[in-house]
């Protein structure tokens, strides 16, 4: 639907966005409606699923056992425990660390509407920061990924049978990555707001080590994956440097402490660590929208000035990624998902969609709204696009498929994700060697083991999706997809239309 088009329809111009935005807000497939606190349930199951180390005996996801209970050993650490990012065995400490961020803010804005499954979602945070904790212990020293990337991506076994080398990668003084830090900082002090009135002193051991850790990140700067190139590239490569990271870990710091020494350095640093770069990003490389939507609330409350610029910031977000006027890095599909270049899109969907309903509560309670151009962004319109992207993912789309594994009456069953392709631990006890499951990868069949909750990558530009292994930038479900999405399906349960 390009705008060459639809010129010969008679539209003025100036009217353009906003026919664009009725008619990509109206392009879903009519249904009655969707059981968003049903698919909230099954997206806090999904991390049951991608647990590592000893799992619990309230675990729901029972095809799961333990798994990589030695990690760490090879260090003299304990690093057992926290989340496989997506369908391989590695434990990479970036997403992991914006996963748990992530997880915290969906239950800081919108935990009081999450019900019974509330409990579930804490639970996930703690798992993340169980993990975050052991990985910070030793003062002056980050491990970041546990698992040799090339040598587990040749094989295809679950992660109860790892014979794949579990090499501890770290950084410290000499080898700094203040991405990395700063974002574990973030997830640590983002978390002790969860747990302040739950748990007041594990909240305190948090925030104690987030100081740390950020302390550390900001004397030692650098990008982790100079130091450590060859084990994190491509895999979570620090495409974007490490600066946004440092705002963001010093915005949650100012968050969950309300200490000054962090809004000075916020103040002091705002263009040094270009915090107006990218404003239509946001991901587990890229903060630059997250911290200005996040900050950006105390503006809207009244309570901070001198962070004006950022307010600035986020209102040029909206504007660049709203359909019709949007920047050319963002599209939309005919369908009417967002769409950026790169793999698993809908990272992007859900990130960008949370920061939206985020933002439009933030509007909503200082009576703003936001203008871009001929089009006025009301909390309304931004609460309406960001709906339209989850009612997408739920499966008003052309294929009239959901994209999380479990909900609806169609979702992909072919994912790429090695636990849940491969008969589990119940169903075949022996083990699978390295080279054992491919049979199972390359196997036109469904998955075994269904991982309820999981949502996958996504179509491609033209809504087009294969449900094919191989294909894993489309059939491959992340933490750091769900996670954002949480808080998106907890606001919609309570406010549906």
């Amino acid at each position: 639907m390009a705008p060459k088009s639809l010129a010969f329809s008679g539209i003025a111009p100036s009217n353009f966005a906003v026919f664009l935005v009725a008619m990509l807000l109206c392009s879903r497939p009519i249904r009655a409606g969707h059981d968003y606190h049903d698919a909230l349930r099954k997206g806090i199951l999904f991390f049951e699923g991608q647990r590592s180390g000893k799992l619990p005996p309230d675990q729901r996801i029972r095809w799961r056992r333990d798994s990589a209970l030695r990690d760490g050993s090879s260090a003299g650490v304990d690093l057992t425990g926290g989340y496989y990012d997506a369908g391989d065995n590695v434990k990479f400490g970036f997403p992991m660390a914006f996963t748990t961020t992530m997880l915290s803010w969906s239950i800081i804005d919108f935990g009081k509407t999450m019900g019974p499954e509330l409990k579930n979602a804490v639970k996930a945070v703690r798992w993340g920061t169980d993990y975050l904790l052991k990985a910070t212990a030793i003062p002056g020293v980050v491990f970041v990924q546990v698992g040799d990337a090339y040598s587990d991506h040749n094989c295809w076994e679950r992660p109860e049978d790892m014979d794949t080398l579990r090499t501890v990668y770290k950084i410290d003084k000499a080898h700094p990555g203040s991405d990395v830090a700063g974002e574990t900082a973030a997830a640590l002090a983002a978390a002790s707001i969860v747990f302040r009135k739950r748990d007041p002193s594990y909240s305190r051991r948090l925030l104690d080590r987030a100081v740390r850790v950020f302390a550390f990140a900001n004397k030692y700067r650098g990008a982790y994956s100079s130091s450590l190139y060859h084990a994190v590239c491509p895999f979570y490569c620090d495409f974007n440097g490490y600066q946004d990271e440092l705002l963001w870990g010093a915005a949650w710091l100012h968050k969950a402490s309300r200490r000054r020494a962090y809004r000075e350095y916020i103040v002091k640093n705002e263009v040094v660590l270009r915090a107006g770069d990218t404003i239509n990003e946001f991901g587990w490389d890229n903060k630059h929208a997250g911290i200005n939507v996040l900050i950006s609330k105390e503006v809207l409350m009244g309570k901070a000035e001198y962070f004006e610029s950022f307010k600035q910031n986020a209102d040029g977000f909206i504007c660049s990624i709203l359909p019709g006027i949007s920047h050319p890095q963002v599209q939309y599909s005919p369908g009417g998902l967002m769409f950026k270049t790169g793999g698993s899109n809908m990272q992007h969907v859900t990130s960008l969609s949370f920061l939206m309903v985020a933002y439009a509560n933030y509007l909503s309670h200082s009576r703003k709204v936001v203008p871009c151009g001929e089009l006025t962004a009301s909390p309304s319109l931004l609460r309406q696009v960001a709906k339209r992207q989850v009612d997408y993912i739920l499966g008003d789309n052309p294929l009239r498929l959901s994209y999380m594994v479990g909900y609806g009456p169609r979702f992909p069953h072919r994912i790429h994700h090695r636990g849940s392709s491969l008969p589990s631990v119940a169903a075949h006890p022996s083990p699978f060697r390295c080279k054992d499951g491919t049979s199972y990868f390359l196997s036109p069949g469904p998955n075994p083991n269904l991982l309820v909750g999981a949502v996958v990558g996504g179509p491609n530009i033209t809504d087009a999706f294969p449900d094919s292994r191989p294909f894993f930038q489309q059939s491959e479900p992340t933490t750091y997809i769900n996670a954002p999405l949480l808080g998106l399906l907890s606001f919609f349960s309570s406010h549906p239309s």
